[in-house]
């Protein structure tokens, strides 16, 4: 288990601006980050601090259940849904207390339809704004930009996700990490899931090989965390002005693999801890009047994905795509710009030339083309 250093709560006055968030990655359920949550929430009130629990979910896991035992618990939205009564937490009601820290467990939560944020990590965003710290838990496989790779490797889709600047977001992040061993052993224990759900678990997702992954994708995640706040200190420092080495995403009207751009866009910007643009040049053929609607929805759909993901989005107007993605790159500071490889004939490209081989032949930026070939197969 990786612990964490020196608490971003040690004063316990309310600090003006807004709140510290602390984040608790797991490699997968049962690690314990609810558990060392709420064991904090305890430490940080034996040192004064205002701590409440705004929404804290045990499983039904004894040791955790009698570990929230003590703390303030402000109480659940209850909300009726297709004649189902569903809890939330009650975002208003946190608010209004105003604690110093707020336990907000399960970041990823898709909240009722209906309710002000879509997302708990929204809730999250809110209170944060409002100068009220938290604590939260994510497991590392409901990161949106891991989606695909836990997809390919692991076989499982996961629908609940957070945004990669979320976590980016986050003042500190700690790994809670357990052997793969040891977690099939509390599994079998009954101490993860039901009995009912064992077996089907140890054979499925919970197996050694899984668990490996994800445990590597989760100290890759916290590794890179570390990296971010190093560099944001070193730079503070030495009052030396942020990087302008931005990522720039080239998005077509017809992208038949966007979501594979913009996940190695936002994985990349994470690490270098930059902006990222999302860009899109509208030609003479693609206004507004002569576009596809079916290539119209598809590309809105694309840009609030985008926009999800933590973009900037950028549309401009053009006839020559690759001269006004260069104008725009230079503008912005942009190192490196990401573009699909193309599926062009070679006669296409001769008659007509290349956007990406004028991209790549611009001095100074760096252009990473992204193979589609597999997604093509598929």
């Amino acid at each position: 288990m990786m612990q964490e250093s020196t608490s971003p709560f040690r004063d316990p006055e309310r600090p003006a601006g807004p709140g510290v968030f602390k984040l608790y990655m797991g490699s997968f359920a049962g690690v314990g980050k609810t558990y060392r949550m709420l064991q904090e929430a305890h430490e940080l009130r034996a040192r004064g601090v205002d701590v409440v629990a705004g929404f804290v979910e045990t499983h039904g896991r004894a040791e955790t259940a009698a570990l929230a035992e003590g703390l303030e618990v402000i109480p659940r939205r209850r909300v009726e849904y297709r004649g189902v009564v569903l809890e939330e937490m009650d975002v208003d009601s946190v608010l209004a207390r105003r604690p110093r820290v707020a336990l907000v467990d399960e970041l990823a939560h898709t909240n009722v339809p209906g309710s002000r944020n879509a997302r708990r990590w929204r809730d999250v965003m809110e209170l944060l704004d409002a100068g009220i710290s938290v604590i939260s838990a994510l497991n590392v496989q409901h990161l949106e930009s891991l989606t695909r790779t836990v997809a390919e490797t692991l076989g499982v889709t996961v629908r609940e996700t957070v945004p990669d600047w979320v976590v980016a977001r986050a003042d500190q992040v700690v790994n809670i990490d357990i052997p793969a061993e040891e977690l099939r052993q509390r599994l079998m224990d009954g101490k993860v899931y039901a009995a009912e759900r064992i077996p089907a678990a140890l054979a499925n997702f919970f197996t050694p090989q899984n668990l490996t992954t994800l445990r590597e994708l989760a100290l890759r995640e916290v590794a890179s965390s570390v990296d971010r706040l190093r560099t944001g200190i070193v730079s503070r420092d030495e009052g030396a002005p942020r990087s302008a080495d931005r990522v720039l995403v080239a998005m077509s009207s017809r992208p038949p693999h966007t979501d594979v751009l913009l996940q190695k866009a936002t994985r990349l910007a994470g690490r270098l801890n930059t902006d990222w643009y999302c860009v899109y040049v509208q030609t003479p053929d693609e206004a507004a009047d002569r576009i596809d609607a079916a290539v119209q929805r598809q590309l809105v759909q694309n840009i609030q994905t985008a926009q999800r993901m933590g973009a900037e989005i950028v549309k401009l107007q053009g006839a020559d795509v690759a001269q006004a993605i260069i104008r725009f790159a230079r503008e912005k500071g942009v190192a490196m710009i990401i573009v699909g490889q193309t599926h062009r004939s070679r006669l296409h490209r001769a008659l007509r030339g290349s956007v990406i081989e004028r991209l790549i032949g611009a001095a100074g930026i760096d252009v990473l083309v992204v193979s589609l070939a597999d997604e093509a197969g598929r």
